[in-house]
């Protein structure tokens, strides 16, 4: 694939990831710093407050990476065609779907498991990813309690770094059979419709962490080998998904409804509805059909 699909031809790729670098590693320094009580970098309140917001809390953390990656990208890239939606300005913006109508957007999560975050849990994710024309091209998810930084360009590759800068190379599992799967799962997030689901598809195991980011990083280091979203009361939004979807993809690995049908963002309300599935790739045809048998006996009406 060539650059030019990836980032804006006026954008340099290797100044557009130093830029991300930077960004991302001073978004841990702030998380970290409230994650011990600390006094946070940059000017940040030291008081870590907690809001109840549409789909869960909001906390000053939040709000304070929301910050520092919004003016970074704004003040510090001179390329400005581009739109910048994040969790947390979408609410500012009240889903209005005519503010986010160019071709290139950042797709923004400050932090992705906000829940396990407050429970003191080490999985918790930035997410950052870069969109043209509704498909993510660039996905980063920076894991701060690993010291992970993950990179996804799709048609390009995927690795992550350490904080020295150190690179290191993505390894799925060599496990096929779907009984010989690891599922990795929410803490947070459970329902009855998913558990008969995950029962008619009989993983070998599942593994219960929080962060979507952080759970296609654990498919990505192969400690897992799949990921299943399906919607309840509330579905995932675009900042949920889009930069682990670029970082499986680049992977060459896989993220798509049960379906096949791709996911799309920058759509209506920003729902990611559905049954999704992320995966190494290697059963993901088997697994979906799995699934979609599933729903046209026990769940007809269900819309996948």
């Amino acid at each position: 694939m060539s650059i030019d699909l990836v980032v804006p031809k006026e954008v340099e790729l290797p100044t557009l990831l130093d830029e991300l670098r930077k960004l991302s590693w001073a978004s841990a320094d702030v998380l970290m710093a409230y994650a011990r009580g600390e006094e946070p970098p940059y000017g940040f309140p030291k008081s870590l407050t907690v809001e109840e917001g549409g789909d869960g809390p909001v906390s000053a953390a939040d709000m304070a990476v929301n910050e520092l990656l919004i003016s970074g990208l704004k003040d510090n890239l001179a390329f400005k065609e581009w739109d910048i939606l994040s969790e947390e300005t979408s609410k500012e913006k009240t889903f209005q779907q005519d503010n986010y109508k160019k071709d290139w957007c950042w797709i923004l999560d400050p932090l992705d498991g906000t829940k396990d975050f407050l429970q003191g849990s080490e999985n918790y994710a930035v997410h950052i990813a870069l969109a043209y024309k509704k498909k993510p091209k660039i996905g980063i998810v920076l894991i701060p309690e690993k010291n992970e930084l993950w990179f996804g360009i799709v048609g390009i590759g995927a690795w992550f770094e350490n904080r020295d800068g150190s690179k290191n190379h993505f390894s799925f599992s060599d496990r096929l059979d779907i009984s010989k799967l690891i599922l990795v799962s929410s803490k947070n997030h459970q329902q009855s419709k998913l558990n008969n689901l995950l029962s008619t598809l009989c993983f070998g195991e599942t593994k219960k962490i929080g962060s979507v980011g952080c759970k296609v990083a654990s498919i990505l280091r192969g400690e897992a080998d799949v990921y299943i979203s399906l919607s309840g009361k509330t579905s995932p939004k675009d900042w949920d998904m889009a930069a682990p979807h670029a970082l499986i993809e680049a992977a060459g690995g896989m993220f798509s409804h049960a379906d096949g049908k791709n996911l799309v963002y920058q759509e209506t309300n920003y729902s990611q509805s559905g049954c999704l599935i992320a995966s190494h790739g290697k059963s993901h045809q088997k697994i979906c059909q799995k699934a979609m048998d599933f729903f046209s006996l026990e769940e007809p009406k269900y819309f996948v």
